[in-house]
C-alpha cells in the first residue's frame, strides 16, 4: 500500500526541474546493449503492420471480381490467402511480443540493480528523509511503468503510426478523393485527444489516490478492530470510512463523465465517416467492395485513437518514473572513501571521542555537545541517561552513519574518515533493541552469508548464547524458515538469535543499543548470562536503560542533552549521589519504596 501511495504521488519542485529528455537519456545506456534485438523487433512489427493492411484490400477484390462474376473457386483462393495472412500475422506478433518482452525484463533488472546498488551506497541521512514506501516505489513502481512504456507504449504508438500512414496511404492510392474527405477528420479528432488528456490526467492520479486512502483506512480500522470495538469509536470508522469513499467518488465521477463525452464524441465522427463513405462513395467513383474496404480501414482507423487515450496516463507516469529514478540515481553519497584509505587490522589499544560536536541538521540544534572519552581494548563502556540525550548518536557516530560537525573519532590513532567505511564497520557487530530478520532460515539469518561464517560458525554461536536450546527443538532446526520479522519466535529467542549472530562475526567491538530494554523482567534474566559470555574479554560498547544491565561496565558515561556529566564505575557514579545515583535509586525501589541496597 505504501508504494502505491509514493507510486501516485506528484513529483518535487527538485525533479521536475529535470528535462524529460536527459532523464530519459540518462537511461538509454540501458537499451545500448540490446540495439540489435530491438531493432529486430521493430522490423516484425513493421511486417506485422503491413500484413494486416492486406486482407481489407484482398477482401475488395474478392467482391468485385469472383464473388461478383459468381467465380466460387477464386472466393475460395482469396479466403485461404486472407486466412493465411491472418495467421502468419498473429504469429509475428506473438514472437515480437515475447521478445519486446524479453528485452524490457532485461533493461529493468539491470536498472533495478542499479538503483539498488546506488541506494546501498547512500548514507543513513538519506533514509531519515525517505520513507521506505517512496524507495519501494522507486525501485518497483517507477522501473515498471518504464517497462511498460518500452515495452508497451511506445510499441502500440509505433504500430499506430505506421498503421495510419499504411492505411490513408492505401486509400489514397484507390480514390484520392475520397480519402482526402476522411483525412480532414484527423486534426479535429487529435485535438479532442490532447484536450481529453489535458483534463482527465490529474484526475486519474487523484482517482488513485482516493483508492489508495480508501484502502489505507480499511486496513487500519480492520487492524484495530479490537480498539475500535473496545472504545465504541466505531460511528467514528464509519464515518471516515464514508468520507474517503466519498471524496473518492466525486474524484471518479467526473472521470467517468469525461471518458463518457470524450468516447462518444469519437464514436459519433466514426459513424460521420462511414456515411460519407456511403453517401458519397458512389459519385466518387467507387465500387461496392472499395466501398466495404474504405469501412473496413475507417474502424481500424479509430483503434490508434482508443489506444493512445489509454497509454496518455501511461507515459505521464513513465515521464515521472523517468524524472524521480534520475534524480535518485543523481543522489550523491555523503561519505566517500579515500584515495588512500588508513588500513586497521584491528583494535590493539583504544577508540577515543576528541572533543565531538553533532547536529543532525548541520545547524546550532547540537545533539553532542564537546563529547570526550576513551574506550581502552577489553573494557566496557556503558551510556545512560534519558531518551534523546544523545547516547544512541555516540553509536552512529562510531560506525560513520554520520560525521562529527566538530572534532574527531579515532580507532587507535587513526581518524575513522580516513578510512574505508567498509574497513571500519567490519570491525564491529551491532545488537538493537528493534530486532531485524530477514527472509531465509535461521543460518542465513545467524550468518548473513558474511566471509568466513560456516555452518559450524553458527552453531557454535548459538550454542554459546545458548540459542540452540530452542533453535533444536524446531523440527528443521536451523534450516527453519523465519517468518516476516520473525513471527514465529517470541521476542526473547528473537534476541539470542541476534547475539549469536553477533557471536558469529567475531567482532573486534561489541555494541548494544537497548539490547533488553523491549523484554520483560523474566525474560531479561535468561538472557542476561548469553549477554555476559558475549561480552567477555571483548571491547563493549552498551546503551541502556535499564541500569541492571550494565553494573559491571569499566566505565559509565551519563548523558544529558548532548554532555556528559558523570562518569565512572557503578560504585563511583553512586557514590557521587548525583544523577546516575537518582536514576539507580528510582529503577530499583521495592515495593515499599524503599531503595535497594546500591
Amino acid at each position: 500500500m505504501l508504494s502505491t501511495y509514493y507510486e501516485d504521488e506528484k513529483i518535487s519542485g527538485k525533479e521536475k526541474d529535470i528535462p524529460t529528455k536527459r532523464a530519459f537519456l540518462h537511461l538509454l545506456p540501458l537499451l545500448k546493449e540490446h540495439r540489435g534485438r530491438l531493432l529486430f523487433s521493430l522490423v516484425l512489427l513493421a511486417a506485422a503492420t503491413g500484413l494486416s493492411l492486406v486482407w481489407p484490400v484482398l477482401l475488395k477484390d474478392g467482391i468485385d471480381g469472383p464473388l461478383k462474376e459468381r467465380d466460387f473457386d477464386a472466393l475460395l483462393e482469396i479466403g485461404f490467402w486472407i486466412a493465411g495472412i491472418q495467421i502468419v500475422t498473429v504469429v509475428i506478433q506473438y514472437f515480437m511480443r515475447v521478445w519486446l518482452e524479453i528485452i524490457g525484463q532485461d533493461v529493468m533488472l539491470d536498472l533495478k540493480q542499479r538503483l539498488f546498488d546506488h541506494i546501498l551506497s547512500l548514507d543513513i541521512s538519506f533514509f531519515d528523509q525517505n520513507p521506505v514506501g517512496r524507495l519501494m516505489a522507486r525501485v518497483e513502481s517507477d522501473t515498471e511503468a518504464l517497462r511498460l512504456l518500452f515495452t508497451n507504449t511506445v510499441v502500440l504508438i509505433v504500430a499506430d503510426l505506421l498503421l495510419l500512414v499504411g492505411l490513408y496511404g492505401v486509400l489514397f492510392w484507390y480514390n484520392w478523393r475520397m480519402a482526402g474527405v476522411l483525412v480532414l477528420s484527423v486534426p479535429v479528432i487529435g485535438v479532442l485527444v490532447w484536450v481529453f488528456h489535458r483534463i482527465t490526467t490529474h484526475r486519474f492520479l487523484e482517482v488513485r489516490k482516493r483508492m489508495a486512502e480508501v484502502t489505507a483506512t480499511l486496513t487500519e480500522f480492520l487492524h484495530g478492530m479490537s480498539i475500535v470495538q473496545v472504545f465504541h469509536r466505531g460511528d467514528y470508522a464509519k464515518s471516515r470510512v464514508f468520507k474517503v469513499n466519498e471524496s473518492k467518488f466525486s474524484e471518479d465521477a467526473y472521470v467517468n463523465i469525461a471518458v463518457c463525452l470524450f468516447f462518444n464524441t469519437v464514436f459519433f465522427f466514426e459513424y460521420v465517416k462511414i456515411g460519407l463513405v456511403l453517401l458519397l462513395g458512389a459519385s466518387f467513383g467507387m465500387t461496392f467492395g472499395m466501398m466495404i474496404m474504405f469501412l473496413l480501414y475507417i474502424w481500424r482507423s479509430f483503434e490508434p485513437i482508443f489506444r493512445t487515450s489509454e497509454q496518455l496516463s501511461n507515459f505521464q507516469k513513465a515521464v515521472a518514473g523517468a524524472k524521480r529514478i534520475f534524480a535518485l540515481l543523481a543522489e550523491k553519497p555523503k561519505f566517500i572513501d579515500p584515495v588512500r584509505p588508513a588500513l586497521w587490522p584491528g583494535l590493539k589499544k583504544s577508540i577515543r571521542f576528541e572533543n565531538v560536536w553533532f547536529s543532525y541538521t548541520d545547524d546550532e540544534n547540537w545533539v553532542m555537545r564537546d563529547v570526550s572519552f576513551e574506550l581502552p581494548v577489553g573494557t566496557s563502556l556503558a551510556l545512560v541517561g534519558v531518551t534523546g540525550g544523545g547516547k544512541s548518536t555516540v553509536i552512529s557516530l562510531l560506525l560513520r552513519l554520520y560525521d562529527p560537525q566538530r572534532g574527531r573519532i579515532t580507532v587507535d590513532g587513526i581518524d575513522i574518515r580516513e578510512m574505508a567505511i567498509a574497513d571500519l564497520r567490519r570491525h564491529f557487530a551491532l545488537v538493537l533493541q528493534d530486532i531485524i530478520l530477514f527472509p531465509g532460515d535461521i543460518n542465513s539469518n545467524i550468518g548473513l552469508d558474511a566471509e568466513g561464517v560456516t555452518k559450524e560458525r553458527i552453531k557454535a554461536a548459538a550454542t554459546t548464547v545458548e540459542a540452540d536450546r530452542f533453535i533444536t527443538r524446531l523440527p528443521d532446526g536451523y534450516e527453519t524458515e523465519v517468518s516476516e520479522k520473525g513471527s514465529n519466535f517470541s521476542r526473547g529467542e528473537r534476541q539470542l538469535l541476534s547475539f549469536a549472530r553477533a557471536l558469529a562475526v567475531d567482532p573486534d567491538i561489541l555494541i548494544l543499543d537497548e539490547a533488553t530494554s523491549s523484554v520483560d523482567p523474566d525474560t531479561e534474566r535468561q538472557i542476561q548470562s548469553s549477554l555476559d559470555t558475549l561480552m567477555k574479554g571483548r571491547t563493549s560498547l552498551v546503551v541502556a536503560h535499564r541500569l541492571a544491565t550494565i553494573l559491571n561496565a569499566n566505565q559509565i558515561l551519563v548523558i544529558r542533552r548532548g554532555e556528559i556529566i558523570e562518569r565512572g564505575t557503578h560504585t563511583e557514579l553512586i557514590l557521587q549521589n548525583g544523577y546516575y545515583s537518582r536514576l539507580f535509586h528510582l529503577q530499583f525501589k521495592n515495593k515499599n519504596g524503599v531503595a535497594a541496597n546500591a
